[in-house]
């Protein structure tokens, strides 16, 4: 099953994506949730009562998926965690290439940071180090502490596509990456959310490519995690408190923007940047100069 992220004049939707339609789950059941972390947390991640839900909505229940505009797959996360250096051969192209990490790099981006497909990605005023960094994300679908490598993934609703944006020069003011990880609107996160039962657990084997104006830049697969997706959640939860609807990016492949020769290659206005993982679709985000 695929749940959308609906923006709408009146506040976010969620929609289930029937084929070229999509099912306004709000418009044949007024009293679901618009926040898919919401419907995650009151249903303890089942997400069947909303396939059961869309089969029998009304056509006046469905749109074109042509017309929406389209949201966050979950429209307010209470935790964005993203994972660096998760590749052997992105870390050999940085400059973290002589400190093999020995266990998973954790940073935090903002919700502000973040946009849904077809919505542009913005390149900020204050630097024109804007790359690209495409990544499977996961998002979670029950509260989880102390997991294990038997039920970790257990606890996962579904996986979308993510460009984990970043302004190289902020990012390496400090060794701490925040900054350069959180301009507003610079990363986004879609098309929608596949459901796990859809994918292998884990979200394991998966291809993985970034494209910039069409040309491929980032190809690589998710079977190539130097820390998977069960290792790292279990890594995770042993400090902190899975939430529905938390938000896990799961690092980028090598051939990022930064490490191309002769030069490095910035996103800019008028580029379109996609990233495609088999199985889930392609999430594609034009770029615009960040306006005054």
């Amino acid at each position: 099953m695929k749940i959308v992220g609906i923006e709408t004049s009146n506040g976010a939707r969620l929609g289930v994506v029937d084929g070229d339609n999509v099912v306004d789950l709000q418009a044949v059941d007024a009293s679901i949730p618009t926040d898919l972390g919401e419907w995650l947390r009151s249903s303890n991640g089942d997400l069947k009562p909303l396939a059961e839900l869309a089969k029998k909505a009304p056509s006046s229940a469905r749109r074109p998926l042509a017309s929406i505009k389209f949201g966050l797959p979950v429209a307010r996360p209470s935790k964005i965690i993203c994972l660096g250096l998760n590749y052997l051969d992105h870390v050999k192209e940085g400059p973290q290439r002589d400190n093999i990490p020995k266990f998973q790099s954790i940073f935090f981006r903002m919700r502000s940071s973040l946009t849904g497909h077809l919505q542009p990605l913005l390149r900020p005023q204050k630097s024109i180090q804007f790359d690209y960094e495409g990544e499977l994300v996961v998002i979670i679908g029950k509260r989880a502490k102390h997991l294990t490598l038997a039920n970790a993934t257990d606890c996962i609703a579904g996986y979308a596509c993510g460009n984990e944006g970043s302004i190289r020069e902020y990012q390496r003011h400090t060794t701490q990456w925040g900054m350069g990880k959180n301009f507003d609107q610079t990363g986004a996160i879609g098309p929608w959310m596949v459901s796990a039962d859809e994918l292998p657990k884990g979200g394991k084997g998966l291809k993985i490519q970034t494209r910039l104006n069409g040309n491929p830049m980032q190809s690589s697969n998710t079977d190539l995690f130097m820390f998977p997706v069960a290792e790292s959640l279990v890594y995770l939860s042993e400090g902190m408190t899975l939430e529905p609807g938390d938000i896990l990016f799961t690092g980028t492949p090598s051939g990022v923007g930064h490490a191309r020769k002769p030069e490095p290659v910035w996103m800019k206005a008028g580029d379109v940047a996609e990233v495609e993982i088999e199985g889930i679709g392609t999430l594609r985000n034009p770029i615009e100069d960040e306006k005054l």
